[in-house]
């Protein structure tokens, strides 16, 4: 090699690596995590006196916790919103196993919405998905539109039918149809079931695949995003089982005098996985510019979820890492329509002008680059649809089941229902309450006349949301947590 090839074999890897450095400026990598079936009571940070969660904890008080934050109450509408940046007005997806098709007949979400993994694979990041998928009716993670490039996810029956020679589950079951999510697990990962053994324990098994993931995207040189929708601390269809660090190792069962305390141990070991994820990005020398995200998709199962009142669709969201202002707990509202362009701003690229987001990113708020976040947050679930200000709360407005009006509250600075005034015909929040109408309007919600409810589904799921105990309950907070006028 001459002196001349020397110099421009030099200067081609030099510009390879000025490249690769130009590329990641202001990208950090992205750890999203999203709990299933979990109100925020259950973590330190949010006042729990019995949670062992000192890694959420700790990133709680050096990032920033969000006081009020909503999901959906129910997790096939909160995936589609978190995916999506988009309320169910839009995307249809109200309830689990209630979703109205698109304009081509069907539920196909992201051939009409982008997935946020998508978009941010357009931004030059490589994404893997591992844990609960389950969007009803939406295609899989590995669609070449749906945006990611590795997954490895706990599935059932049917989507095994669709692998290659058609496999079957050799592990653990929950029932007759359902294969266990954690000991034992049905795991499929890019197109594959993986093989486990008794003591696999699910939640490790998707938690260090994200890990390989995470290391093999840094030693490719590119900016990735590992998102976790877990599968924890959701029970299994006998119960809670045990944790490998709590009980038997193996344990599906489960009764009603030991379900909270392996429901608690659950919560306990999802902090666990979180800061394995953490120690990950730092062993990798990469923690400096990653950025985790912690949230869950609705309330505590029977306590919270399915409800159309604050609490079914209240969750935990913490931000911390890179560039995330130390601001600790807030009173600042946000909702998970909210992440899909926060992590597009974090990639440092801008929304395509055409599409409809309901959200608002976060990161200038995170960043310190504002004090304000957005004026309110909006939820639906069901045919129920709810406001909140950051001390103001409407919610349980439905008129399918007689509460056209909601019920109106004023909050102050409290979070968790207790404190709160009932204000239906105050005059002093009058002003207040037309802003909220304004709102509903702007998502307008369902009646009985939309056609969907002349189709055979439709009929079906008016006749079993109709019925009185099922009425009660959604109107309704569970009995323990009935902190305010709910007549």
């Amino acid at each position: 090699m001459n002196i001349r090839e020397l110099r421009r074999l030099i200067w081609v890897v030099l510009f390879a690596v000025v490249t690769i450095t130009v590329g990641h400026a202001g990208q950090p990598n992205i750890i999203l995590v999203m709990a299933d079936d979990v109100s925020p009571e259950m973590f330190g940070c949010y006042g729990s006196q019995d949670a062992k969660t000192p890694n959420l904890d700790r990133m709680a008080s050096q990032g920033v916790m969000f006081k009020s934050a909503w999901g959906s109450a129910l997790c096939c509408p909160a995936r589609a919103q978190i995916m999506t940046g988009c309320y169910a007005t839009q995307t249809g997806f109200w309830s689990n196993g209630f979703s109205i098709p698109q304009s081509d007949g069907s539920n196909n979400l992201f051939r009409h919405y982008s997935s946020f993994g998508k978009l941010m694979q357009d931004a030059g990041y490589t994404t893997a998905v591992a844990g609960k998928w389950h969007i009803g009716g939406a295609e899989p993670p590995h669609a070449k539109h749906v945006g990611f490039d590795e997954y490895c996810l706990w599935e059932g029956p049917k989507e095994l039918s669709r692998l290659p020679d058609s496999p079957t589950h050799r592990g653990a079951w929950e029932d007759e149809s359902t294969p266990s999510r954690y000991w034992h697990p049905c795991v499929v990962q890019n197109g594959r079931l993986v093989p486990t053994k008794k003591d696999d324990y699910g939640p490790d098994v998707f938690t260090d695949f994200l890990c390989d993931f995470m290391e093999r995207s840094v030693k490719s040189g590119k900016p990735f995003l590992a998102y976790y929708p877990m599968v924890a601390p959701h029970g299994t269809r006998k119960g809670s089982p045990s944790t490998p660090k709590y009980g038997e190792r193996g344990y599906l069962g489960g009764n009603k005098e030991n379900n909270r305390s392996h429901f608690r141990a659950l919560n306990d070991y999802i902090d666990v996985l979180v800061g394995r994820l953490e120690e990950k990005a730092k062993a990798l020398g990469v923690m400096d510019n990653t950025v985790i995200i912690f949230c869950s998709d609705n309330g505590t199962a029977s306590i919270a979820k399915s409800r159309g009142t604050e609490r079914g669709c209240r969750i935990p969201l913490i931000v911390y890492g890179s560039g995330i202002k130390k601001r600790g707990a807030s009173d600042e509202i946000a909702d998970l329509s909210d992440i899909l362009p926060s992590l597009v701003d974090f990639a440092g690229k801008k929304l395509p002008e055409s599409m409809p987001i309901d959200g608002k990113s976060l990161k200038p708020f995170l960043t310190g680059e504002s004090t304000k976040h957005r004026e309110y947050i909006f939820a639906c679930i069901g045919s129920t649809r709810l406001v909140r200000s950051r001390t103001h709360l409407l919610e349980v407005v439905n008129p399918i089941l007689g509460i056209a009006e909601g019920r109106f509250y004023y909050c102050a600075n409290k979070h968790d229902g207790r404190g709160y005034k009932r204000i239906d015909s105050d005059p002093e929040h009058r002003q207040v309450r037309r802003q909220f109408s304004q709102i509903l309007d702007k998502y307008p919600g369902l009646t009985k006349q939309h056609p969907y409810f002349q189709t055979k589904k439709g009929k079906r799921f008016l006749e079993l949301y109709t019925k009185p105990k099922a009425v009660q309950k959604h109107l309704h907070n569970h009995k323990d947590y009935q902190f305010y006028d709910e007549i």
